[in-house]
């Protein structure tokens, strides 16, 4: 098998890497980090494949599967991403628009260039990730919530399209708690409780993705609040959630 991973030099997506090697799993590893990924070339070996490249650009994705689409690749990762924390009228719009382009415009592309493939052949994964930000209005960090909304839709859609057609080729979102990986630093957070592991995250992930689950959500805790999600009003989460955000920015 061979697997596509975004966002593969560092945090989930670089303990994707690490668990799917471990398997046998071949990989092309996309980043924007070269020196990375040049130093996980000489870890993983002279199979994997490595790419520098910036997905925030439509253009730059569909040159990807230009340059993957004869590689047979039987999974894709959709995991490169990014979030910001702030009143909606005080953070950077650049940065914001950025973030729309890589968390929503990438994994739209990638999704659907790769999936046309995997249906010609009725087999394949495609594993978006998402966050336990797609369940909620995310007051502070709406538009990471709101991106992250976005895809855990577009994956429950195509989901049901592909169980239509009775495709063998296989959806699903990762939707993961806090994670101990740089995502913090970016976002301009602090999270109040202690994130997970990130190569427990993956491997958890992995193991349901092989297990065709739907919506995968690492940790008890996080499963619990995802409960919550379900029976508490819109209203109500926004409260909730503007104040846990604002303990993040040391409000």
């Amino acid at each position: 098998m061979k697997a596509l991973i975004t966002g593969a030099s560092g945090g989930i997506g670089l303990s994707f890497a690490t668990v799917l090697h471990d398997m046998g799993v071949e990989l092309v590893l996309v980043s924007r980090n070269k020196e990375k990924l040049e130093d996980l070339k000489k870890s993983f070996g002279k199979k994997t494949k490595i790419i520098d490249m910036d997905l925030s650009s439509t253009y730059n994705c569909m040159e990807l599967y230009e340059l993957c689409k004869n590689d047979k690749i039987d999974i894709l990762i959709n995991n490169a991403g990014f979030g910001d924390c702030g009143y909606f009228t005080e953070t950077d719009l650049n940065k914001e628009l950025n973030m729309i382009d890589l968390n929503i415009k990438a994994v739209q592309t990638l999704t659907k260039l790769f999936l046309n493939d995997f249906l010609k052949h009725n087999r394949g994964y495609i594993l978006n990730v998402a966050s336990m930000a797609s369940f909620a209005p995310g007051p502070l960090m709406a538009t990471y919530y709101a991106t992250k909304s976005y895809v855990l839709n577009l994956t429950e859609s195509i989901r049901e399209e592909l169980k239509q057609l009775n495709s063998k080729v296989y959806i699903g979102c990762l939707c993961p708690g806090p994670v101990d990986t740089n995502f913090n630093n970016v976002a301009n957070v602090k999270f109040g409780i202690r994130g997970l592991n990130s190569d427990k995250v993956a491997e958890y992930a992995i193991n349901q993705m092989f297990k065709e689950k739907q919506i995968i959500i690492p940790g008890k805790l996080m499963k619990m609040n995802y409960s919550l999600s379900k029976v508490c009003s819109p209203k109500l989460m926004s409260k909730f959630i503007f104040n846990i955000q604002n303990k993040k920015i040391g409000n």
